[in-house]
């Protein structure tokens, strides 16, 4: 990659849809954490743990990132793990994130609701306003789980409501349909939740129309399926609904097996408002920069298409119109003046 683009890609405004605060857990907080907290890990050193990250499909993440959760203790844990993450994204120029936690898997090992939320919460309060860095929170079921342990985390939420913009679904897609989880995102959305959910990314395109048609949803987390299905594409481009879309999550779990091949350009060109985020950076190898990068150079993508997937990052969040157009006006005139 020239110079120049990688020097474009650093200080291009951009906003993150798909983060998986625990998976932003790296290595070295992780020992940090579990000596802290006298919790025992199956790993001797940081260069295991890094040998473990080697997956040839979701489940085999999905296994060690659960094990990972288990350092995550107390409000100051989770404090500490997401001001790490929004350290290094605000360090790559990332100004707006909308960010996933997972709910059950903390209460279901005995920490409670109020503990992680607090400590995402008050993190993504303080340390976003000494960076500049502005927030939504979204909480996600695991839909591995069945659907009344999602109602009763819909539930737990409630004292916390204020705190929180959206739900989302997560976890193992294969055999767990959104059409699982109709009645708690029914549920949600009579609350004013925003609504989102993780669909097409090992799972079929006709879970995507589900969780369109089912589940309401506001945004198609991933989405990368949708191409097999030119009515859905068009469905999609017509209705103007974001994908949050992540090109190394998708390498690294064999979603793609050449970048040269990944469908996000594709999807440009078919009108979608497709996106570039990170998913679970700690464990696919990289932030926001790093997953702009993995695909500048293999789709021989121009100024125009990173500014473009740039701009669909804010114009798919869920800030007011008023604070997206500020976002735009940014991008513009840091193009305008990087191209002077």
């Amino acid at each position: 990659m020239s110079n120049q683009l990688k020097k474009f890609i650093a200080g291009l405004p951009k906003a993150e849809l798909h983060l998986h605060l625990e998976g932003s857990l790296e290595p070295k907080l992780m020992f940090e954490l579990a000596k802290r907290n006298q919790i025992k890990i199956p790993y001797k050193s940081i260069a295991e743990v890094k040998e473990a990250y080697q997956f040839t499909q979701l489940q085999d993440f999905l296994d060690i990132y659960y094990m990972g959760m288990n350092v995550l203790q107390t409000e100051q844990d989770f404090y500490d793990l997401t001001e790490a993450y929004l350290r290094k994204v605000a360090a790559e120029n990332t100004q707006h994130v909308e960010v996933f936690f997972d709910p059950q898997g903390h209460t279901e090992r005995g920490v409670k609701f109020e503990t992680a939320i607090h400590g995402i919460h008050n993190a993504l309060t303080e340390v976003g306003k000494e960076l500049g860095v502005t927030f939504k929170l979204i909480m996600c079921f695991l839909r591995h789980l069945d659907e009344a342990s999602a109602i009763k985390t819909l539930n737990e939420a409630e004292p916390f409501k204020h705190l929180l913009c959206g739900v989302g679904l997560d976890s193992s897609e294969l055999g767990h349909p959104p059409s699982k989880f109709i009645n708690v995102f029914k549920m949600a959305k009579q609350q004013g939740y925003k609504l989102v959910a993780h669909a097409g990314e090992e799972g079929p395109a006709d879970y995507i129309i589900e969780a369109l048609d089912l589940l309401k949803i506001d945004r198609l987390d991933h989405g990368n399926r949708a191409m097999e299905n030119p009515a859905l594409v068009s469905r999609l481009a017509n209705s103007k609904m974001a994908l949050t879309v992540c090109p190394l999550s998708n390498l690294k779990l064999c979603g793609v097996t050449d970048m040269a091949n990944h469908p996000i350009k594709k999807m440009l060109e078919a009108g979608l408002v497709a996106t570039v985020n990170s998913d679970d950076p700690s464990y696919f190898g990289g932030y926001m920069n790093a997953n702009f990068e993995s695909i500048a150079e293999p789709l021989n993508l121009s100024i125009a298409d990173l500014t473009l997937l740039a701009k669909n990052s804010f114009t798919g969040s869920f800030l007011e119109q008023t604070e997206i157009d500020q976002y735009l006006n940014k991008i513009d005139q840091y193009v305008a003046n990087f191209n002077a």
